[in-house]
């Protein structure tokens, strides 16, 4: 249990901490000659947030967890419009029977139950969930979640969601980009990074945003001060052919 606390107090605190910087752009080198995708005009300032671990639930599943007919509340709105982080939260055991305290619910519910974890959250519960995009749960690890009201037995639904960045059909066009591309990116941090295979999803009403995990963050060294830029073909080829 002191283990535990010990690792909660620490995410919370690697997570809390922002401290002002000027944004730096650098340009990273790498040997592959791997097949690129189809890639966007540079266009900067593209917001980026991190989706730390969370799960969308099903209403026949909110109800085990929380008592019959019992409805999420809103705790705030998110980026996205109709999305929420809800008051309600549970609790994540994994094959070490191990625990994670505290994971929020986000809103609305969903058809399917999903978790979404970062690849350090899965190796502490003793997991191993694929990268995958959301709602590709079929074949993926189980897991146990604790309510308040009772548990439930996830059979599959744990993963690790890829790196994505919503928008509307106007972005996507200002960008020439098209729903479920994959492209590079340019994170501009204080330690400027360049991410490849970033999932692009378009929906009518999305607003431009790009989320990443609390393990990308980490890695980019993520603050408030921290924007992303879509590569184009050039950009991406000098990145990864060297």
């Amino acid at each position: 249990m002191n283990e535990l606390l010990i690792k909660k107090i620490t995410e919370q605190v690697i997570a809390e901490l922002k401290e002002t910087h000027v944004a730096a752009e650098g340009q990273a080198k790498a040997t592959s000659n791997q097949q690129q995708p189809v890639f966007a005009s540079s266009v900067p300032n593209i917001p980026v947030g991190v989706s730390a671990r969370h799960l969308h639930v099903c209403q026949e599943h909110l109800e085990i967890l929380f008592g019959k007919g019992h409805k999420l509340t809103k705790l705030k709105d998110l980026p996205q419009p109709g999305e929420y982080a809800a008051k309600e939260s549970v609790t994540l055991i994994g094959q070490r029977l191990r625990a994670i305290e505290g994971v929020k619910i986000l809103g609305d519910l969903r058809p399917v139950t999903q978790v979404e974890v970062s690849r350090t959250d899965a190796r502490y519960l003793g997991i191993k969930p694929e990268i995958r995009r959301s709602g590709d749960t079929a074949g993926s690890p189980g897991i146990t979640i604790v309510g308040p009201a009772g548990s439930l037995q996830l059979t599959e639904g744990v993963i690790v969601a890829n790196r994505h960045i919503h928008m509307n059909p106007n972005d996507a066009q200002r960008l020439g980009v098209s729903n479920n591309d994959e492209v590079d990116v340019r994170i501009l941090s204080t330690k400027p990074t360049i991410l490849g295979k970033v999932q692009i999803r378009v929906s009518n009403n999305a607003n431009l945003y790009m989320h990443i995990d609390v393990d990308d963050a980490n890695a980019v060294a993520f603050d408030d001060n921290t924007f992303v830029e879509i590569l184009n073909m050039e950009e991406s080829k000098c990145c990864w052919q060297g």
